[in-house]
């Protein structure tokens, strides 16, 4: 369980002038485990990037051949100060990464390796923006969300997790967790089994899994509806990609304070490490390659609908 971890992050990121710096503190004293962040600057203010890498004893770091996870902790913004006062529900997406990498430092310390590189990337911001949206106001980031990616997808990761609050919307209607299908270079698969099965064992509960439009996949540029950025990543890489979301029965604006609920954040942490030690050591499958290259040898290339584009044609 990853409760502990999951409290001290969401201590630290209550704080109104926490920074990327204290993040990456945490990780001062894990030996092998690199810590790193930066600011980077946008229109309406700027954020920290954080990134932890945890080595496996058999990953690209020590040359070896054991597939690199990426987990990234999706969010407009921890904060939308002075317009809500405290935490809000977005910054749970923060907590989860903060929390993964959190254990799989002490797991490495006490000598429980991955075989397998994970890399952790997320963005601290207290001070974010809140942006209109139906059924539930969204919020916003200081930073376009393109520009982020750049920083959060990290091109040695060979498939990732986005782990984003889905609270916004009326069709999870669900307290916990729940995962997309996955999503690689345009094309929406059916979900993953293996992730289907961890899920379970995870939980004790049956799986649940929310369903995507062709538009959540697109480039949030485009203004097009979209059920939030937790599918965004994909528009970033072209390696395999499914969202975690965190979830609840109601609809609950992502600028809600006090409505974040630890123990679903802890859960949604556990199942990102059991998947990462899965998938570290070959034993869990993000998608199905030969159904993914017969969907390409009938129908070609989807990459157009995840990359950034014009109209093709004038809209009356």
């Amino acid at each position: 369980m990853s409760l502990k971890q999951t409290m001290t992050a969401f201590d630290l990121l209550e704080d109104s002038q926490v920074t990327g710096h204290a993040v990456v503190a945490l990780f001062e004293n894990f030996e092998g485990v690199t810590a790193i962040t930066y600011p980077i600057k946008g229109n309406k203010g700027s954020t920290d990037i954080v990134r932890i890498d945890i080595p496996g004893t058999k990953g690209k770091k020590e040359q070896g051949d054991a597939p690199t996870l990426g987990i990234i902790g999706r969010l407009g913004g921890i904060g939308a100060r002075p317009a809500r006062i405290g935490m809000v529900s977005d910054a749970d997406g923060a907590v989860a990464a903060i929390a993964c990498a959190l254990k799989l430092a002490t797991m490495r310390q006490r000598g429980d390796r991955l075989e397998g590189d994970v890399v952790i990337t997320t963005h601290i911001c207290p001070f974010a923006p809140v942006r209109p949206h139906k059924p539930v106001d969204f919020m916003d980031s200081p930073v376009t969300t393109a520009e982020i990616l750049a920083h959060e997808v990290i091109d040695e990761c060979d498939a990732y997790l986005s782990i984003d609050t889905t609270k916004g919307n009326r069709y999870i209607n669900h307290k916990g967790f729940a995962i997309s299908p996955t999503v690689i270079d345009g094309y929406i698969l059916h979900p993953a089994d293996d992730l289907i099965e961890l899920m379970e064992f995870v939980t004790g509960k049956r799986a649940v899994c929310f369903p995507l439009s062709t538009a959540d996949i697109t480039p949030y540029s485009n203004n097009l509806h979209h059920i939030n950025s937790i599918m965004q990543p994909a528009t970033a890489t072209d390696k395999p990609l499914v969202g975690v979301a965190i979830t609840t029965e109601t609809s609950v604006p992502g600028c809600g304070t006090g409505v974040s609920h630890e123990t679903d954040i802890a859960t949604v942490s556990s199942f990102c490490i059991e998947v990462a030690k899965a998938y570290s050591r070959h034993a869990c499958s993000f998608y199905s390659e030969e159904q993914f290259e017969g969907l390409k040898k009938y129908y070609g290339s989807m990459s157009h609908l995840v990359r950034e584009s014009e109209p093709l044609y004038a809209i009356p």
